[in-house]
């Protein structure tokens, strides 16, 4: 079993390297699981649980408030970058440097280090975050032990490049049925082409004027696009039915039921089906304990436009934001890396955010 020693947890780059060195493709995590759950288990100022290969470690000193730091142990599949490499100009090369094991180890070093934080901390290292979300282990402890969860604050730790994203888009798929009357392509006019019908909305979908919402100080930009279209029966015949799958991001002023409303408005006169939906989180920037991190962080914020497990805690009434070390556009990516500074600069932030006095 890989041991974690205590100087490499003691050192937020050494740590992120270790992790990252473990290889844990979705579904694979029972290694680093054991890792992690052993360095927390020698720590003795923590409470440690482990459902499946998810943990959830918290301080119990009786402080008034609590934040949850939380990062994923999973990587997408290798790609001819494992294990890691570190280049001359202090960049660490290789799966997972960017998502989301930098930040994940930044969880990790402050469980090891800040034994008596400002208020009580909760940890989660949760499995399958880049697969089906029915396997995501945030998502299932949400479901069955949310008292896990619980907290005033989180952060999850995501890569944003340092910058604090706050809150998050919600997400929700749906199909757009366009229905028509078949018929032999020799006699056309005796039928209705539904292909031909999906025009109306397509046009629906070009004309369509996105909204942009700001949110405790956050500018969030709506999208509603067509993702696929399908439909035909064979060479010869009129088609009775076509398809237009849709992706609609919406700000976190408005819940699932609310996004699903404006979607059967949009599409009035088809029938819409929704087909996934993930909620959006707002920021939470107006709580003490985010406005604290925030000026932590070095006082910039910005929205995050994208869905990320943050929503997972606005299912529980927390606030969330994202902060991380690493560069989203370099996720799933081959040359996926991070520089060291940023890791440095990271873990700065987070340990003046909760440091209390010894």
């Amino acid at each position: 079993m890989t041991v974690l020693s205590e100087a490499v947890l003691a050192d937020p780059v050494a740590l992120t390297r270790a992790l990252c060195d473990i290889r844990s493709v979705s579904g694979e995590e029972a290694e680093i699981c054991d890792a992690v759950e052993g360095a927390l288990a020698r720590l003795g100022h923590l409470k440690v649980e482990r459902v499946g290969n998810t943990l959830v470690a918290r301080t119990e000193l009786g402080r008034g408030k609590r934040v949850m730091l939380a990062g994923h142990l999973d990587t997408v599949p290798v790609n001819g970058n494992f294990p890691t490499r570190l280049d001359d100009d202090d960049r660490l090369w290789g799966l997972g440097t960017s998502d989301m094991k930098s930040g994940t180890a930044l969880a990790l070093w402050i469980a090891a280090t800040v034994p008596k934080p400002k208020f009580d901390l909760s940890f989660a290292f949760y499995d399958c975050e880049e697969i089906e979300a029915e396997r995501n282990g945030l998502n299932r402890l949400s479901k069955s032990r949310p008292e896990l969860l619980a907290a005033d604050f989180a952060i999850l730790l995501e890569p944003t490049y340092g910058m604090v994203e706050a809150g998050c888009q919600g997400t929700m798929r749906a199909r757009i049925t366009v229905r028509g009357k078949r018929a032999h392509s020799a006699r056309s006019w005796t039928g209705k082409n539904a292909i031909h019908d999906a025009a109306r909305v397509l046009h629906r979908l070009n004309a369509y004027g996105a909204r942009e919402v700001e949110v405790d100080g956050c500018v969030y930009r709506e999208g509603l696009n067509a993702v696929s279209i399908g439909g035909g029966v064979a060479g010869n015949v009129i088609p009775d039915e076509c398809r237009v799958e849709v992706n609609y991001r919406f700000a976190p002023d408005r819940d699932e039921a609310a996004a699903e409303a404006h979607l059967r408005e949009v599409f009035i006169g088809w029938d819409v089906e929704i087909t996934d939906s993930a909620p959006s989180c707002r920021p939470g920037l107006d709580r003490p304990e985010a406005a604290e991190f925030v000026a932590a962080a070095g006082g910039e914020f910005r929205a995050k436009l994208g869905w990320t497990d943050v929503a997972r805690f606005a299912t529980l009434g927390i606030p969330a934001v994202n902060f991380g070390p690493g560069d989203p556009n370099l996720a799933h990516k081959q040359d996926e890396h991070v520089e060291i500074d940023i890791i440095r600069d990271c873990a700065d932030a987070l340990r003046a955010y909760v440091k209390g006095r010894s």
